[in-house]
């Protein structure tokens, strides 16, 4: 695997990504993060999971800036929430009324600033979902229940193929949303117009003075397409979705091999090495003629 110049900043998706299969985040990982933070490269976890995750993650990975919600919230490594851009509430329910009509039988959920509600026929799977609340009909969940800004929509059909009612529920929403998915599900996500994990990144990678040519970015599912389609380094970890297996300019191993881990350490021994030659002694001048 060649190494490249080192980035300035690393982005790097979570699941099937960062993460090992089984959620975890090995010690050879963590080393490297923090290795490559020592080194003056920064790292920002950019990840399609909700905020109310980010305290776990923070405790869990370590202090990191997290965009969360595919670029609908950005956290400070302290926890602090520093962006959000909602879904406004009559849109959300503008697109949930289109969507339920032209595919009969989705079912909804909705993301807040720190919370989750879903629809009784909703099915939950993890960050929490089992625990969430409140319940009801979408309408009621964007309107009248929380009263919070709602950061995601997520719709679920329980007989289409994920492909189908990918492409579908695109069509439906047009410009009125963004639409991805992340998971092998039948499980499609919406955001704000033009909100993504790469508006997101560019915007806060800007404001620190970093262009796109020196970011590196990671990731294994559609969602991160647009990330990885915008930045000068595009990994795509061995495991990715053909789609981002295509899209992206380089390849990096399996998320179960610590493929991130690998690519952070040769950028971590290209600048260790140019440190050594910049500060290496000049020769001693040859003093057999005296």
């Amino acid at each position: 695997m060649a190494t490249l110049p080192p980035p300035k900043l690393i982005a790097t998706d979570l699941d099937g990504t960062l993460l090992r299969s089984d959620g975890t985040l090995s010690d050879r990982t963590r080393a490297a993060l923090a290795a490559a933070e020592h080194a003056g490269i920064r790292v920002v976890l950019v990840t399609g999971r909700p905020p109310r995750s980010v305290p776990e993650l923070l405790a869990g990975i370590g202090p990191h800036f997290v965009i969360a919600a595919n670029g609908a919230a950005v956290y400070a490594p302290d926890g602090t929430l520093a962006h959000m851009s909602q879904i406004r509430p009559l849109a959300a329910t503008r697109l949930v009324t289109r969507v339920r009509r032209v595919l009969p039988g989705a079912a909804f959920a909705v993301e807040y600033d720190g919370g989750f509600g879903h629809e009784p026929t909703y099915p939950t799977w993890s960050f929490g979902e089992e625990a969430a609340e409140p319940v009801g009909t979408a309408g009621e969940l964007l309107t009248r229940l929380p009263g919070r800004p709602v950061l995601k929509i997520l719709a679920y059909h329980p007989t289409l193929p994920l492909d189908d009612f990918y492409e579908r529920a695109l069509r439906t929403a047009g410009t009125n949303a963004e639409t991805t998915y992340s998971t092998g599900l039948s499980l499609v996500e919406f955001s704000a117009p033009r909100v993504t994990k790469a508006t997101t990144l560019l915007a806060w990678s800007g404001r620190l003075g970093v262009g796109s040519d020196e970011i590196a970015a990671f990731g294994d599912m559609p969602n991160d397409l647009p990330m990885l389609t915008a930045v000068g380094h595009s990994y795509a970890m061995a495991n990715a979705h053909p789609d981002v297996l295509r899209a992206a300019s380089h390849r990096a191993p399996a998320n179960d091999e610590d493929g991130v881990a690998q690519v952070l350490e040769g950028f971590v021994d290209t600048l260790s090495s140019s440190q050594r030659a910049t500060v290496a002694p000049a020769a001693y001048p040859d003093r057999s003629t005296r």
